[in-house]
């Protein structure tokens, strides 16, 4: 086996390991801490026992909206750096996040509800139609037969992104008890998620992961060039919107489930890249991997690191920038 592909394996199987260690810590840790062997246990056997009903109907939902999550963000991440061309672009540049947002804003000041998973949906929505929007307008700004360019991506979502920011705080300024509310969500956290929205949203990080998965050699071929991919023969606008599609899905999903948290789209592409190279393949499967080990670590650490819960996406937040700074300066030129 070559150096490349051997690489590759081992850090695929190390990521593996790391997730089911992380996810065993996850159903442990808590008010209650559980034995690896009790959650074992409560996982295969279950019963009527203490151990088993905290894990079961506490641990678990919670434990696999973060894998998701984690997933979703990171494989939203690797496109959106593919899709622009920029290494510092992450799911909040394509408007989506905001999109997801404001979804959730009308649904608590506008509906009057109150619940996680009823509001779940307005999050997705928000997501999709921010997305489209944005992919719209940046197609009909290029005017080009192949599709949106990658400046035009960028600076649109971004655009689209503090305008549709500036909407959602006009909104929050005339409802106090909506702001309330809505502060809670947007910190990011895993903390209250049950089974009901783990279920919601599923179906769309799966359909997500699933585009990523089969745009993997178009967007291989983006990062060349427009021309170059052409050549390859690749149809850049197909994969563009593809990208577009899978992002929305990926980002308005987790967002929604978890709140915008930060920075597992921005770091864990770059990590990849320097652990297995920039074929988006295996750069997509292990981020899909390593997505999920670093958000549940910091929601693990947020129980443990004040008396109350700190919510992961402050943790993400305290622990990424610095560990971004690290990879960038050990990458000195980080290229997509």
């Amino acid at each position: 086996m070559p150096r490349p592909a051997r690489r590759r394996a081992t850090v695929t199987v190390v990521a593996v390991v790391a997730l089911v260690c992380v996810t065993i810590l996850s159903l442990s840790v808590g008010a209650r801490d559980l034995s690896p062997s009790e959650v074992v246990g409560a996982l295969l056997w279950p019963d009527d026992s203490v151990e088993a009903t905290v894990v079961i109907e506490k641990r678990l939902p919670r434990t696999l909206v973060g894998l998701l999550v984690g997933a979703g963000l990171a494989a939203a991440g690797v496109i959106m750096q593919a899709l622009t061309r920029n290494p510092l672009a992450d799911p909040r540049i394509f408007g989506v996040s905001a999109g997801a947002s404001l979804g959730v804003v009308v649904a608590i000041a506008g509906f009057g509800l109150a619940s996680l998973s009823q509001y779940v949906w307005f999050g997705i929505a928000g997501a999709l139609a921010a997305g489209l929007v944005g992919f719209m307008i940046a197609h009909t700004v290029s005017r080009g037969r192949e599709g949106s360019s990658p400046v035009t991506l960028a600076l649109v979502g971004t655009a689209l992104d503090a305008s549709l920011s500036a909407v959602i705080y006009g909104v929050l300024t005339t409802s106090a008890q909506s702001f309330d509310q809505y502060r809670f969500w947007v910190v990011g956290s895993l903390a209250g998620r049950d089974a009901a929205v783990a279920w919601q949203v599923s179906p769309f990080l799966v359909a997500g992961l699933v585009v990523a998965a089969v745009i993997a050699r178009g967007l291989d071929a983006l990062v060349l060039g427009e021309e170059m991919a052409s050549g390859l023969g690749h149809r850049t606008g197909i994969v563009r919107f593809a990208g577009a599609v899978a992002v929305a899905l990926l980002t308005g999903a987790a967002v929604a489930a978890a709140g915008p948290v930060g920075f597992i789209g921005l770091a864990i592409p770059h990590l990849v890249r320097l652990l297995v190279g920039h074929d988006h393949r295996p750069v997509l499967l292990v981020s899909m991997l390593l997505g999920p080990v670093l958000l549940l670590a910091a929601d693990v650490l947020g129980r443990r690191i004040t008396a109350g819960e700190m919510p992961a996406g402050i943790v993400t937040a305290l622990v990424g920038a610095p560990v971004l700074i690290l990879l960038v300066r050990r990458a000195k030129a980080v290229a997509v």
